[in-house]
């Protein structure tokens, strides 16, 4: 026997073997017992794990995945009744105003999300009634014909209203042309094919600075606005459309004014909660083009699938929820409210108004700076993309184009 054999039995060298103990004998735990312990944790791991898939998957999400912060929040949205405290002023809808989740992420062409309007945040605005559609040429011709108001794009530029980096970057030459005419922004789609998109866009390849455009030729002095009555009034700067609501205001003894951000957004959801567009999240429901906005690549290839190159006539694509056309594409529309880009961080809960002050750090230097919201005919998918109800413009106070107009509220009384 070897040296270990004895304690290899248990049995110790120079000692009788212990006696046996009478007490049953309890065996350790069987491996298929612990076995199944394992699989059955392993199938409860995979239950949980498929739920969540399920639930993901059904959850509303951004058109990038990521759930919509809003839905995520239990507490019910509460809206004013839908009964308004009068009858509408003429061409105007009632809106009942309440709770609703404002902003959201907007992804621009180049894949990059819209900080500006982010976070999204829960808003409480009053109830207001608002333009069925944007003001038109018609209505805009009555303005001017009683006021003799004239637009910034129908008067000579101030100097003032420049920038030093932007007087500085032009030769004498071109500061006495400038200057001498009345002269506002059309877009000219560029005769070589563009490619980079953000150069083409700093670079300002699509816009002409066209003399003696404005909202009686809103493509240039070759143009007129007969037979397009019904069209939006465009080349208005924000103190142009500030001007109309004051006329307005004096002239039926009630106070219109631009909407706010925030109401402008609450109207455009027409009572959808964290939808993409005034209308769902499909941007072409059933094939049908909702909206006019640009169709093709942008900016040298337009299909007009929608039926128009330029502005529409107003009232063109079907309303909202609220009866509200054009709440996105056809024209920008203006706001009351200053821009910031950072404002949504530190945004009043109940009707907020906007920032003290503007700031832009694209344009540091430039003038005040206000909301412009809806995106327009110039909007799409591979560029711009503002059309969808969160996205958020802007333009500084003098500024026109032939894509720009806006429409109004009027409070309640």
């Amino acid at each position: 026997m070897s040296k270990h054999s004895k304690h290899e039995t248990g049995v110790r060298a120079g000692h009788p073997p212990a006696k046996k103990s009478h007490k049953p004998h309890t065996p350790a735990a069987a491996p298929t017992s612990r076995k199944r312990k394992l699989l059955t944790l392993l199938g409860l791991l995979c239950f949980c794990a498929a739920l969540a898939g399920v639930t993901y998957a059904l959850w509303p999400t951004t058109k990038l995945g990521r759930p919509r912060v809003g839905l995520l929040d239990p507490t019910p949205l509460k809206l004013n009744p839908d009964t308004p405290p009068g009858p509408a002023p003429e061409g105007m809808v009632w809106v009942r105003g309440g709770e609703f989740w404002m902003g959201g992420e907007v992804e621009q062409h180049n894949g990059i999300i819209a900080e500006d309007s982010l976070p999204p945040h829960k808003v409480y605005v009053d109830g207001f009634f608002m333009d069925k559609y944007e003001v038109t040429n018609e209505q805009w011709a009555v303005f001017a014909k009683e006021t003799g108001y004239l637009t910034v794009a129908e008067l000579k530029p101030d100097p003032n209203d420049f920038t030093r980096e932007q007087l500085d970057s032009m030769t004498p030459e071109h500061k006495k042309d400038l200057f001498a005419h009345p002269v506002s922004l059309v877009f000219t789609p560029p005769p070589q094919r563009i490619y980079n998109l953000d150069i083409a866009h700093m670079e300002h390849m699509w816009w002409s600075v066209v003399k003696n455009s404005s909202w009686k030729q809103p493509e240039g002095p070759m143009g007129s606005i007969e037979g397009k009555e019904k069209r939006p009034a465009t080349h208005i700067a924000w103190v142009d459309a500030v001007e109309y609501c004051k006329w307005l205001s004096k002239k039926t003894g009630r106070t219109y004014r631009l909407p706010t951000e925030a109401e402008w957004e609450f109207a455009a959801r027409g009572g959808l909660n964290q939808k993409d567009y005034p209308w769902g999240d499909e941007l072409t429901p059933d094939g049908k083009w909702m909206a006019n906005i640009w169709q093709g690549r942008f900016p040298n290839e337009n299909s007009e699938a929608d039926g128009f190159a330029r502005a529409a006539p107003v009232g063109s694509f079907p309303a909202n929820g609220y009866g509200l056309h054009d709440m996105a594409g056809n024209v920008w529309e203006w706001c009351s409210d200053f821009y910031r880009k950072d404002y949504y961080k530190e945004s009043p809960k109940k009707n907020p108004q906007g920032p003290t002050s503007s700031f832009d750090l694209l344009e540091p230097d430039a003038k005040e700076k206000y909301v412009q919201r809806g995106g327009s005919f110039l909007c799409a998918d591979n560029y711009c993309i503002r059309f969808q109800v969160a996205a958020r413009g802007k333009g500084e106070k003098k500024s026109a184009g032939n894509h720009v107009g806006f429409r109004t509220v009027c409070e309640a009384k």
